[in-house]
């Protein structure tokens, strides 16, 4: 029992944190609501009192008549009575709309402090199965908890006022009886600050096989899982695996309630057992005649009230105790601290970049992985060049932009902006420099026109500008062609909303991507949900906009890569070649044998190796007829070479 009371006094040092929370967030409301609680807690001994007065003043009018005289003081008493109830009344809707409007405010600003706290962590939180159990926690128990926390606390507030106003009228019938009212609801303490606890080490425990029920609740009823569900046949495989989670918390669940309801039954039995004892005890005394009707009718409803007070104030406490545990959970998660942050002294932005990006001796690994995804890792990308980075699956080509973009820190090396670590400058103005397409855009559900502007959304593009970004991007053709062009919600989890084919949504994000107008430019499989015709008409368009850039490509697309003015192969974390096309099929590495692969998967012939192909950021000459009509005949193939 001393673990459990280190435990509760332990959790108990959060409710000065949740207090100062909800006063901060609604000062007013909190004011009325106390001075309200305090209204409520005198009303009910009020109401016992006047009740002694009234049946006194009958006994006495009994017998007298209906003078004037007689009836005045049961008529003045009934009159203060029937005042009493009203405001009792009234206080309580007052109650009710104060503590309506108080919530709300808190409910958002709890809701706000988590979404702060999930959008500043690191992205390495995110691949942490501890931190997605914290955030279960913090989002789902947070809000409500809070509100029954603050909900338990008035409670305790009331019923502790008007327990002391029902105590101060038993101690003129004998000073043992407020101490007999506690005893009587010891064992209902006991039982509440047991099974309270009980139950949220077993929320704790249970917070994987929860969220493994939302998952399965998630891929039965949500769009993205549909065609594979009905296609393979897996709903009742998903539905069976649902099903027996939820058999199994719910045993968990029952049995937990059923040995708490027999601790309840002794508790109260012991209670009714005293209060009986008590009560035959005051009516013996009115047969000695030591104490009027109107004292037993007192006695009888303060003792009865004050004994029920006990148990409520008793089962508060429990109630603020089990509370205080899952908003522990919250100030546990909102304790989160990034490891990304700003130096001390931030190191002004090189602008313009003049040397370029430079990777040097980067080694990383991600959290609670032993295989390092960049080893030793070297690159350069010349500041107005576009490079290509080509590789199989798993070499690390996307690990390179999430530390471009500084979502993590290498454990060894450094990345450079004109010799200047970035790690020595302002995140903000680090991302600030940088645009991406990731491999796999966000499908916001907004109107087109709000989706581009997404891009960045902190300059508030025009409206020209998000035409222009489209234009770049080449869907302005098939926004323009939407219900209400611009302004037509997209997605179709809303009412009116127009959904748009993979190559349509990537070019939609190729667009968010443009509208920043960044002198970085990284994209991550730029045309991969693309087709052939597309991709051509898109790789043009994408040279002029690339001009005076500094360009980063990952792809899988040799068409892609051979318009960059330097391709670089990855393999196992580092760079195994580099060079134009040309020069690295005359290499005859893995480059070169991934290409002859691919063309020897196709119908048409190779194109020569000692063709020229322009650079992204450089003039474009154009193609010899033969060269075009070669290049596009095996853009119709799959090319997916180091897939």
């Amino acid at each position: 029992m001393s673990a459990n009371l280190r435990t509760a006094a332990a959790q108990l040092l959060y409710l000065p944190r949740i207090f100062g929370l909800v006063w901060a967030t609604s000062r007013l409301y909190t004011t009325a609501w106390a001075i309200l609680l305090v209204a409520q807690g005198l009303l009910p001994a009020a109401v016992v009192f006047l009740s002694r007065l009234i049946v006194d003043a009958l006994v006495d009018a009994v017998g007298v008549g209906t003078s004037w005289d007689g009836v005045r003081p049961v008529l003045l008493l009934g009159g203060l009575m029937a005042g009493v109830l009203l405001l009792t009344e009234l206080f309580h809707s007052a109650i009710e709309w104060v503590r309506t409007a108080q919530s709300e405010l808190v409910r958002d600003r709890i809701s706000a402090l988590i979404h702060e706290k999930s959008i500043s962590v690191d992205i390495a939180y995110y691949e942490s199965a501890e931190f997605h159990d914290r955030l279960d926690r913090a989002r789902s128990d947070a809000n409500d908890r809070s509100l029954a926390l603050l909900e338990g606390t008035g409670s305790l507030l009331q019923n502790g006022i008007t327990l002391v106003a029902m105590a101060s009228m038993l101690i003129p019938y004998g000073l043992w009886l407020p101490p007999v009212l506690l005893v009587s609801t010891l064992p209902a303490l006991f039982v509440v600050v047991r099974f309270n606890h009980r139950f949220h080490l077993w929320w704790q425990r249970s917070t994987q096989s929860r969220r493994w029920t939302k998952y399965y609740d998630t891929m039965l009823s949500s769009s993205g899982a549909a065609s594979e569900l009905r296609l393979f046949n897996l709903g009742g495989h998903f539905m069976s695996a649902y099903r027996g989670i939820r058999r199994r918390l719910r045993a968990e669940q029952l049995d937990m309630v059923t040995r708490q309801s027999l601790a309840r039954i002794f508790a109260g039995s012991t209670a009714l057992l005293i209060s009986g004892a008590a009560m035959a005890w005051m009516v013996w005394r009115a047969f000695l005649g030591l104490v009027t009707l109107g004292d037993l009718v007192l006695f009888y409803q303060a003792f009865n009230r004050g004994q029920g007070l006990m148990r409520s104030l008793l089962s508060n406490v429990g109630q603020i105790y089990a509370n205080s545990m899952y908003i522990g959970d919250l100030f546990t998660f909102l304790e989160l601290e990034p490891r990304v942050v700003d130096p001390v002294r931030p190191v002004p932005i090189p602008s313009p970049l003049r040397d370029g990006i430079a990777i040097r001796q980067v080694t990383f690994r991600y959290p609670d992985s032993e295989h390092a995804a960049l080893k030793e890792f070297d690159l350069v990308i010349p500041a107005g060049r576009t490079v290509a980075i080509v590789g199989p699956n798993g070499a690390g080509k996307s690990t390179l932009v999430k530390l471009l973009c500084r979502f993590y820190d290498p454990e060894a090396g450094a990345i450079q902006l004109d010799g200047v670590d970035i790690r020595q400058l302002s995140v903000e103005d680090l991302r600030r420099q940088i645009t991406v397409l990731f491999q796999f855009p966000i499908r916001y559900h907004a109107t087109a026109a709000e989706n581009i502007a997404l891009g960045d959304v902190g300059a508030q593009p025009s409206e020209a500008q998000v035409q222009a970004a489209a234009e770049s991007a080449g869907v302005d053709q098939t926004i323009l062609r939407l219900p209400q062009g611009y302004e037509s919600l997209l997605g179709r989890l809303f009412v009116n909303g127009t959904d748009l084919s993979g190559g349509e949504w990537q070019r939609l994000a190729l667009a968010r991507a443009f509208v920043r107008q960044a002198p970085i430019i990284i994209l991550d499989e730029p045309t991969s949900f693309m087709d052939s015709w597309a991709e051509i008409e898109w790789l043009d368009r994408f040279r002029e906009l690339a001009r005076g850039c500094t360009v980063l490509i990952i792809t899988h697309r040799f068409t892609t890569a051979r318009r960059a003015d330097e391709i670089h192969v990855m393999d196992q974390g580092r760079i195994v070649e580099s060079g134009s096309h040309a020069e690295l099929l005359a290499q005859d590495g893995l480059y070169a044998r991934s290409w002859t692969a691919q063309i020897n998967a196709g119908t048409n012939p190779p194109v020569e190796a000692s063709a020229p192909e322009p650079g992204m950021n450089g003039q474009d000459p154009g193609k010899t007829p033969s060269e075009a009509l070669s290049q596009a005949n095996h853009d119709l193939g799959d090319r997916t070479a180091f897939s």
